[in-house]
């Protein structure tokens, strides 16, 4: 089930909220029961077959959670081992094999593979909780429904953000909902579907003829014009899902942490990486990098250390390998940037270090959405052999959607961050100004939904 779509929203969180809210607060433990069989629901809705898989994840770092509190080592490697093991698995298998395959000439038979919905973020939720207990940070639960809730929270189940167990460990058997907290909720999750209707579904249309494009039919325009609107897609796609999950949250009474921070405004790949998915880049930094050794060691080790998450990182993504090379990508710019580039930035205007790294930034989503590695050789040399004349793609765009690309450069900068703090100062009609905006904005996407076929998340396959 897709937070985009009519039966979501008009069917089962009318249910959903009518059902929870019925149950008086105080009965925290039945809200609790309620919202974890409304969970399971919604994931069993597009996968059935896979909720028994997602209920043994639980299960085992239900069990490991336990085993950490006195043996701490015991625990995470049980559950890493079971818990990776499946992940690899389901996601890998095919990859793996058909490597083989074409690098020793073998002939083994890849089987066909479903991929649950949202394994990359329930597998590390669920790490994220032995790991939690395993270093004191949070109380091991002796109550298995509540670790089944934090996993399955069907707001942040199939596409993030991921939520650590530390920062909603109270929240689940003490969180306090209220109708302030309900309204606030409700409006970002308005706004959120908006990016995602109004914004990115209409980059999307635009990456989607960019890209369809073979080799020796791509020109500089269209291709610089593809990446683009590509590079805006999946940030309105992303933060969009980020924003409706963050906002149910907090109707529920959750606060789940953000995970975007206006990443294109930023001046350094750097700053790019502490402003996009913060969720998956703190959880590696502080779950695989640091107990690596971090930079608190020889620079060959650090290097490596470095290099490693982000290959790890690239791999979360996607079973291809043009996934693998965008980690490695954006690996090599951090290690450069900490090594020879970061004084040279600091030294320029600010406009020309904003360039340097959003055109950076293009040229990796290039490598997250090529269907093959050659697709990115020849798409990247079609970037960077400019012709005569725009091509007859460029033009109907610029035509048809100059609108939507106006807007996507517009909602990229922090101007919602700007009128939240307005608001909170003055409040009044600004506050009405703000709901009634979010009102359109969500009857827009109602029309623009029910007139289109299924809107699935770009992060729903990873």
């Amino acid at each position: 089930m897709s937070f985009s779509s009519p039966g979501f929203i008009f069917l089962f969180l009318p249910v959903l909220f009518a059902v929870y809210f019925l149950i008086p607060a105080k009965l925290r433990e039945v809200r609790n029961l309620a919202l974890l069989l409304f969970s399971l629901f919604f994931y069993a809705w597009g996968e059935p077959i896979f909720v028994s898989l997602m209920l043994l994840s639980i299960f085992i770092n239900y069990c490991c959670g336990l085993v950490s509190v006195k043996h701490p080592r015991i625990g995470i490697t049980i559950a890493a081992t079971v818990g990776l093991g499946l992940f690899i698995y389901f996601k890998y298998t095919g990859l793996l094999l058909s490597s083989a395959n074409n690098l020793f000439g073998l002939q083994i038979p890849v089987p066909e593979i479903t991929l649950p919905i949202g394994i990359s973020f329930f597998t590390f939720q669920g790490l994220s909780y032995v790991i939690d207990v395993a270093r004191g940070d949070a109380p091991a639960q002796k109550n298995p429904l509540r670790v089944a809730l934090y996993v399955s929270l069907f707001p942040q189940l199939i596409a993030g953000p991921i939520v650590r167990y530390q920062t909603v460990a109270q929240e689940i058997s003490q969180r306090r909902e209220s109708l302030d907290e309900a309204a606030l909720g409700i409006r970002r999750f308005m706004l959120g579907l908006g990016k995602k209707m109004l914004i990115s579904n209409a980059m999307g249309q635009i990456a989607d003829k960019a890209f369809a494009l073979a080799d020796g039919q791509l020109t500089w325009d269209i291709a610089w014009l593809g990446a683009f609107a590509y590079t805006m897609q999946i940030y309105f796609d992303f933060s969009g899902y980020s924003d409706m999950a963050i906002g149910l949250g907090r109707v529920l009474g959750f606060h789940f942490l953000e995970n975007f921070n206006y990443p294109y405004i930023s001046k350094s790949i750097t700053e790019f990486w502490r402003r996009w998915h913060i969720s998956l880049s703190s959880w590696f930094r502080d779950y695989v990098y640091i107990p690596l050794g971090g930079n608190r060691c020889s620079k060959t080790r650090w290097v490596f250390n470095l290099l490693f998450v982000w290959m790890l990182t690239g791999i979360w993504h996607g079973a291809a390998w043009n996934f693998m090379l965008w980690g490695l990508y954006f690996g090599i710019l951090l290690l450069l940037e900490k090594l020879v580039l970061g004084k040279v930035l600091d030294k320029l205007p600010p406009i020309c270090r904003w360039v340097y790294t959003f055109v950076l930034i293009m040229l990796g989503w290039v490598l997250f959405r090529a269907e093959s590695l050659p697709q990115v050789a020849w798409y990247l040399k079609a970037m960077f052999m400019p012709s005569v004349g725009l091509h007859r793609l460029t033009l109907y765009i610029l035509h048809q959607y100059h609108i939507e690309l106006i807007i996507a450069c517009i909602a990229s900068i922090p101007i919602g961050r700007w009128l939240s703090q307005q608001e909170r100062a003055h409040g009044g009609l600004l506050t009405l100004g703000v709901n009634l905006w979010a009102l359109a904005v969500f009857g827009l996407s109602i029309i623009w939904m029910i007139s289109s076929s299924f809107n699935p998340f770009i992060y729903f396959r990873f």
